[in-house]
């Protein structure tokens, strides 16, 4: 991680790369889940058994993964090792994650002074399907950035052809292929197994001709990264925030292009999304093959100047090998620190260090997924499967729901919930028992009293617990900052407001806080909202973002 001398230098305007960073790591924490071990030579038994209970600790801070640094001190002083320390450290490492049920895998070495060399290890717990390691990322970022591209690369193998050959697999619909333009919020999944591998495809440089079912992947992972490829083009902008404000990003990754000569478009507005929401995000530049040395270096520049503006204030890490992604992993989860990717689909250039980074980013958000807590989800989608029935599905915000398990849905136009069972539940299209806090499911349901279609369903309903005693509001009050507004906003005035899955207009009916009358660009004051159309399920603490209506 950067240390205070390098975070003053940063505040100061300097772009930074931490490259410099292998020689002075900081100080080993007791939290997390980063340990560092002079060496693990001959432990004896009872020494075993206190270091397999310290791995053990670091899995639980890093949900089930943690990083091991051989041959450095605790001060954070790299001394190195010898070859047989380093190999029989190494295999120490080993038969303590062995004991844990987890694999090791080289994540980076280091050569120090006197031709030794430290390592690091990643430790990583062997999970069975229904308990993967889940990270959700979001891609945003201007029209014909690339956004389409680079997942279809990441997450089908093999590179682009410069004429759209990736992008085919990531659309959804016939108009987008045939237009080369997100117009639908897509999904994908990205498995990686215990030793860091890709489980999508056998080679990152082969397209396969058939690619994997969800199933298929997320059985063979340990860890799934599932992606929203979101719209770019400014008429999608309230698809691109409900995208944002529904999925529950943990990071979102802005894609810019490197040949437009600076940060056009969307780029900016999408900025200001994640920011209000305060999701931590990391630069990719594309298309670094195609744009002119003029072209890339003016994007460069600019992105750099919108990264350290006041009311943004990112640290700008360029990433440039392996050692500079771990760092930014340890704390990109922060957000002080934005990541700088330079790519291309077609050569093939900075994918690895993505994938590389994609393997040990960490989860952000932390869901309560205890007995106590009450299941809740927020729906996002449902459709009609035959012999089945209606299925609804959307990102489980806390505890755990069962097969059989009875619960509400609602609220309807009128604001009532009604009971439904749950028959059967899908996790990444994968059948399982149940699910927890964190995790996206679909739930086939079933009304104890009548029928509920697909009809009946709408973004925003909610399934939950009937312990929750849920109920639905025509007004609720929040503490509302103005981030950009052209002109000024008072009673009366009809935004669309975003919160979770959540999308519907709702008037300003009063605003407290001293005498304002209006509110004005960065302005903070309590604002008391009512629903235009129905009433909603909220609660106390939910983060909302509203734009204009147009």
């Amino acid at each position: 991680a950067p240390s205070r001398r390098t975070r003053r230098r940063l505040a100061m305007g300097d772009v930074f790369h931490t490259s410099d960073l292998c020689e002075a790591l900081e100080p080993e924490v007791e939290e997390g889940n980063h340990e560092y071990k002079r060496h693990l030579v001959s432990p004896s038994a009872a020494r075993f058994q206190e270091l397999v209970t310290q791995l053990q600790y670091r899995l639980h801070e890093g949900a089930n993964e943690a990083l091991y640094e051989l041959g450095v001190e605790d001060d954070g002083e790299i001394v190195g090792l010898d070859e047989d320390d380093l190999e029989e450290s190494c295999k120490t490492l080993a038969r303590m994650a062995d004991a844990l049920d987890a694999d090791t895998t080289l994540v980076a070495e280091r050569l120090v002074k006197d031709g030794k060399r430290a390592r690091t290890m990643l430790c990583r717990k062997r999970l069975d399907n229904t308990s993967h390691k889940e990270v959700r990322i979001t891609t945003v970022g201007n029209v014909d950035s690339g956004k389409s591209t680079i997942l279809g690369v990441l997450t089908k193998g093999g590179l682009d052809n410069g004429r759209g050959l990736a992008r085919s697999s990531v659309f959804k619909f016939k108009h987008e292929v045939e237009s080369g333009r997100s117009s639908a919020v897509s999904q994908q999944v990205l498995g990686f197994a215990t030793d860091g591998s890709i489980t999508n495809y056998a080679s990152a440089d082969v397209r396969e001709t058939h690619s994997l079912r969800w199933s298929e992947i997320v059985t063979k992972s340990s860890k799934v990264i599932h992606f929203s490829d979101l719209c770019g083009h400014e008429k999608y902008l309230k698809t691109t925030m409900h995208g944002m404000t529904a999925s529950l990003p943990d990071f979102a990754m802005l894609v810019v292009d490197s040949n437009r000569g600076g940060v056009v478009g969307m780029t900016k507005e999408h900025l200001s999304i994640m920011l209000g929401l305060k999701v931590p995000f990391f630069v990719v530049l594309t298309k670094v093959d195609f744009a002119s040395k003029e072209n890339r270096d003016a994007t460069f520049e600019a992105v750099m100047q919108m990264l350290k503006r006041p009311g943004v204030h990112k640290m700008p890490i360029v990433i440039k090998n392996e050692q500079d992604v771990l760092s930014c992993c340890k704390t990109i989860a922060e957000g002080t620190i934005t990541p700088v990717f330079h790519t291309s689909c077609v050569t093939g250039e900075g994918m690895d260090l993505i994938r590389l980074f994609l393997n040990h980013v960490p989860t952000r958000r932390v869901f309560d997924v205890s007995e106590e807590s009450h299941g809740m989800v927020h729906l996002d989608d449902s459709f009609t499967v035959q012999g089945i029935g209606t299925v609804v599905s959307g990102v489980v915000l806390s505890g755990r729901i069962a097969n059989q398990q009875q619960m509400l849905l609602g609220p309807d136009g009128n604001g009532a919930f009604v009971s439904v069972t749950v028959k059967g539940i899908q996790n990444k299209r994968v059948p399982v028992d149940n699910v927890h806090g964190g995790q996206t499911a679909s739930f086939a349901i079933k009304a104890k009293k009548g029928h509920v279609t697909k009809q009946d369903i709408r973004k925003g309903m909610v399934l939950v617990d009937p312990n929750r005693n849920p109920r639905a509001t025509w007004r609720f009050t929040a503490e509302v900052l103005i981030l950009v507004h052209p002109t000024t906003l008072k009673v009366g005035y009809s935004p669309v407001l975003h919160c979770v899955t959540v999308r519907q207009a709702a008037s300003i009916c009063e605003i407290a806080g001293g005498d304002k009358e209006v509110l004005r660009t960065g302005d903070r004051a309590l604002v008391t909202f009512e629903w235009c159309h129905r009433p909603e399920f909220l609660e106390c603490g939910a983060r909302i973002i509203f734009c204009e209506g147009r």
